[in-house]
C-alpha cells in the first residue's frame, strides 16, 4: 500500500462504484437523449418547411414528390446502395430480389425512338405466343402506347398471373395482335449451361436471386451426368444479390463446416458468420471462375471464398470491389429502406470494399482505397492476396477493345436493325455454334448500309484534334501546321476501308445478334464461345494439370 493512502471500506467502495455506474448511465442517457432531440428537431423543421411550401409557394407543389426527393438526396450523402423504396416501387424491388413477377416474360426497351421487344424469355407467354425481338409495341389492350415511356408500358404488361391481355405490334410492314395470359415469371439465375468440349462444362450464373444456389447445383449435376471432368463457372457481369445464395454456391465445391463469409457492423445483430452447411456436390473437380470489372457483391463473395480456399483459378479482370452488406427495413405506409448495415469479410480475413464512402472528395464522391493502404492476407496454400480493391484474378486477360466503326454500328442500332431484317427474310438458321456469317451475307449487310448514317471519329483523329487545339492555344500552330495536315491526311478514316479492315469483329457482332432472333438469350451465350478470350484462357489452364496446380500454389 502507498504511503498516506487510505483503505476504502467495502460499503464505500460499493457506493463509489454505484456512483460511477450511475454517472456513466446518466451520460449515456443524456447523450442518447440529445441525439433523439436533434432527430426530432430536424424532423419538425422538415415537416414545417413542407407545410409552408405547400401553403405559400407561388406554384402548386406535390408534397409527396418533394419529400421523396428530399429523402433520396439525404441518402445520397451515404453510399449508392442505401435506397428508399416507396410503396409503388415494391413490385420492382421484389422482382430484383426474388427474380419473380407477374407478366408476359419479355424484356422491352426503346431502340431508334421506338418501344419494342428486346428479348422474350424462353418458355414464357411472350415467346410461346410468337412475339419476336424487334416487334414494335403499338397497343396494350385498348391503350395506345406509341408515345408512352418504356416504364409505363412495362407496368401495363405486368399484372396478376392468369389474367389476359392483348398486345398489338408492328413487324416489318405487318400489324399483328397477340392474346396473352400473364403468368408468374421466374427469371433464371442460370440462363445457360452446357459442355464446351468433351470434358469441360460451362455454367453461366448471371444473378443471385432466390434459388441461385439450387439452380447452379442442378446444372452441375446435369453436366456431371454428361461426363464433365472440368468446369468453368462464369460470374462476369453478375451484380450480386442475396448473400445466402452466394454461400450456397460456394458450398457446392467446398466441405461442410467451412467459413464462407462473415458480416461485421455497428449492431451485434448483424454480426454473423456464414458457414457451409451441406456436403459439397464435388470438392475435387478442377474449377475455373470467370470474373470481370462488373462482377460485384455476392459474385465477389463466391470468387473470394473460392480463391481463399485455393479451390478455383480466377480468370479475367479485377472485380468491382463491393464489400458492403445491405438489409431491408420496413417503414410506415408500406415503404422500405434498403441500407448498408455491415461490411463482409471473406475467409482470408480481407474486406474487398474498394471505395470509402465516409471520406468524400469535393464533388461528394467516395475515395478509392490507396494501393499503399491495401493489406496483405494469405490463401489456404499461402498465396498473397490483398484487401481494399476487389478480387484480383489469378490469370489476367486484357479487356477486349473494338474498333470505332463497330461501336458506331452497334450504338446506332444498325446491326440490331439488320438482324431484324434478316430474321424476317430467313425462316431458320443452323444451331448457335454452327451458324456463321458468310462473306456473301456480310456483303449484303455492307450493301444495306449504303444509305445509313454511321459516321464516327476514331481515337487517333480525336487525338490529332486535341493536338491542333493545344497548338493553337500555346502559339505553336504556325510552326507545326504542315505536320498536322499531313497527320490528318494519313489517318483520315474511310468507312469503306474500315468495313474491310474490321470485318471479322463486325461479323462477330452480326452473328450474335442474328442468333438471338432464333435462339434467344441462351443462343447468344453459346454463340459467343468461339471468340471469348476469357473462356479460351480458362480452357487452356484447365487442360494442363501442371499449370492448373501452379496457379494455386504460392510463388517461390
Amino acid at each position: 500500500m502507498r504511503p498516506n493512502s487510505q483503505k476504502i471500506s467495502p460499503k464505500k467502495a460499493t457506493l463509489y462504484f454505484s456512483i460511477i455506474i450511475g454517472l456513466g448511465l446518466a451520460f449515456s442517457f443524456t447523450f442518447k437523449n440529445d441525439k433523439l432531440f436533434e432527430i426530432a428537431k430536424s424532423l419538425d423543421i422538415f415537416a414545417s418547411l413542407i407545410r409552408e411550401l405547400d401553403s405559400y409557394y407561388v406554384d402548386e407543389i406535390d408534397p409527396d414528390v418533394l419529400v421523396t426527393v428530399g429523402i433520396q438526396a439525404m441518402l445520397e450523402e451515404l453510399d449508392p446502395y442505401t435506397e428508399f423504396i416507396p410503396e409503388e416501387e415494391q413490385d420492382d424491388f421484389r422482382m430484383m430480389t426474388t427474380g419473380e413477377y407477374g407478366g408476359v416474360g419479355a424484356l422491352i426497351g426503346n431502340r431508334t425512338g421506338t418501344n419494342m421487344i428486346l428479348m422474350p424469355y424462353t418458355g414464357f407467354p411472350a415467346q410461346v405466343a410468337g412475339l419476336r425481338i424487334g416487334d414494335e409495341i403499338l397497343r396494350v389492350d385498348s391503350v395506345d402506347v406509341t408515345e408512352k415511356a418504356t416504364s409505363d408500358i412495362s407496368k401495363l404488361l405486368k399484372g396478376p398471373a392468369n389474367t389476359s391481355l392483348m398486345v398489338q405490334v408492328k413487324r416489318g410492314a405487318d400489324t399483328l395482335a397477340f392474346n396473352l395470359t400473364r403468368r408468374k415469371i421466374v427469371i433464371s439465375n442460370v440462363p445457360y449451361y452446357g459442355m464446351i468440349d468433351a470434358e469441360t462444362g460451362y455454367i453461366k450464373l448471371s444473378d443471385f436471386t432466390t434459388n441461385a444456389g439450387a439452380e447452379v447445383r442442378d446444372a452441375l449435376v446435369q453436366l456431371k451426368g454428361q461426363g464433365m471432368k472440368k468446369l468453368i463457372l462464369d460470374v462476369r457481369d453478375n451484380p450480386g444479390g442475396i448473400l445466402r445464395e452466394a454461400v450456397e454456391v460456394v458450398n457446392l465445391f467446398i466441405p461442410k463446416g467451412k467459413e464462407v463469409v462473415r458480416t461485421i457492423g455497428k449492431l451485434q445483430s448483424v454480426n454473423t458468420v456464414y458457414k457451409t452447411e451441406k456436403s459439397p456436390v464435388d470438392k475435387e473437380i478442377d474449377l475455373a471462375l470467370l470474373i470481370n470489372e462488373r462482377s460485384a457483391s455476392a459474385a465477389e463473395i463466391v470468387a473470394g471464398a473460392l480463391q481463399d480456399y485455393d479451390r478455383a483459378v480466377l480468370v479475367g479482370r479485377k472485380t468491382f470491389g463491393k464489400g458492403l452488406v445491405q438489409s431491408t427495413i420496413p417503414l410506415s405506409y408500406n415503404s422500405q429502406v434498403k441500407l448498408t448495415t455491415a461490411k463482409y469479410y471473406i475467409p482470408s480475413g480481407r474486406c474487398i470494399q474498394a471505395i470509402d464512402y465516409s471520406l468524400k472528395d469535393d464533388e461528394g464522391n467516395g475515395r478509392s482505397v490507396a494501393d499503399s493502404l491495401r493489406k496483405e492476407f494469405t490463401t489456404k496454400n499461402g498465396r498473397i492476396v490483398l484487401d481494399g480493391g476487389g478480387i484480383e484474378p489469378d490469370e489476367s486477360v486484357e479487356v477486349e477493345n473494338f474498333a470505332p466503326i463497330t461501336y458506331s454500328l452497334v450504338g446506332r442500332s444498325l446491326i440490331f436493325e439488320y438482324a431484324n431484317k434478316f430474321s424476317l427474310e430467313n425462316g431458320e438458321i443452323s444451331k448457335p455454334r454452327e451458324f456463321e456469317v458468310t462473306d456473301a451475307m456480310y456483303d449484303e449487310f455492307v450493301d444495306w448500309l449504303g444509305d445509313k448514317e454511321y459516321d464516327y471519329v476514331t481515337r487517333v483523329e480525336r487525338a490529332i484534334e486535341d493536338l491542333e487545339k493545344y497548338a493553337e492555344t500555346e502559339k505553336y500552330f504556325e510552326d507545326i501546321k504542315g505536320e498536322i495536315a499531313s497527320l490528318k491526311k494519313s489517318v483520315n478514316h474511310s468507312k469503306e476501308q474500315d468495313l474491310i479492315t474490321f470485318k471479322d469483329e463486325i461479323k462477330r457482332a452480326l452473328r450474335e445478334e442474328i442468333v438471338s432472333r432464333y435462339y434467344f438469350q441462351e443462343g447468344v451465350i453459346e454463340a459467343s464461345f468461339y471468340a471469348d478470350k476469357d473462356i479460351d484462357e480458362a480452357v487452356r489452364i484447365l487442360s494442363d494439370n501442371r499449370l492448373f496446380a501452379m496457379k494455386l500454389s504460392p510463388e517461390k
